[in-house]
């Protein structure tokens, strides 16, 4: 039965696909599909918006329209799908010997199988240096002021980019400042008034934005260009995409 009441609306222009609304909402009354998310069915959004607060792009809202009624059977009903299909897409993984690369939800458990590798990791065979030239290096410590940003090409990177990539100091640090922080679980209107600043006021003469191959991830570099955007400066910017493996995709 349709009636008049409030439901969640999502721009699909804003819409990044990032995911953060999915796991906001306890009822999964949005999915992510083809890169976007979309309100799956409309019984299944109960209209309080806990996940509004979550969109770094603004992108979903609360409108009054005529909806079905919220059907909190049904939301028992389709979680408990959800489960089964979790459930069933776990077994299959841990039928094959392949590691499969993390996906959404990005907290989806994987293990790889490194042990039989005959090739050693660096360390045991040569002293690997640091390229890291400046501390701290969280987006949310460092001010926009601090003196290595002055004039520096800029690395931005999600927080599990140096667990995941080996080469990253190597490719990806020297010379250059880095700021990482992780886009799902920090403040990200703290980060864009804070990039606004440092693209503002230090010189930057390019960024790189290092993410996972995972739908948290893709908003950081939706936020970098915002930032930039909103800063006025035409600085060149790089993204680089890193799969749970180490491998850049």
């Amino acid at each position: 039965m349709k009636v008049m009441r409030k439901i969640i609306e999502i721009d699909k222009e804003l819409c990044d696909g990032c995911g953060n609304c999915v796991l906001a909402c306890d009822e999964k009354a949005i999915q992510i599909i083809n890169n976007k998310a979309e309100v799956v069915r409309d019984m299944y959004c109960d209209g309080i918006g806990a996940c509004i607060g979550e969109c770094p792009q603004g992108a979903l809202t609360l409108v009054e329209r005529e909806a079905d009624e919220f059907d909190e059977s049904a939301v028992e009903a389709h979680l408990a799908s959800l489960n089964d299909q979790a459930d069933n897409d776990q077994a299959e993984k841990n039928k094959s010997c392949e590691p499969l690369a993390c996906g959404c939800p990005s907290a989806a458990l994987s293990t790889f199988d490194t042990a039989g590798s005959s090739a050693p990791c660096p360390a045991e065979t040569e002293k690997v240096n640091s390229c890291l030239g400046h501390w701290p290096v969280q987006i949310r410590l460092i001010p926009p002021h601090a003196p290595f940003l002055k004039n520096a090409d800029l690395v931005v990177a999600a927080d599990c980019v140096p667990v995941a990539l080996p080469s990253f100091h190597r490719d990806f640090l020297s010379k250059k400042a880095v700021m990482i922080g992780c886009p799902k679980f920090d403040d990200t209107n703290d980060y864009l008034e804070r990039f606004i600043q440092i693209f503002k006021t230090c010189g930057i003469k390019s960024v790189t934005v290092l993410l996972m191959e995972v739908p948290c991830c893709s908003g950081l570099p939706g936020l970098v260009k915002k930032a930039l955007a909103e800063s006025g400066k035409d600085i060149p910017l790089r993204e680089i995409v890193v799969s749970a493996r180490g491998e850049i995709v």
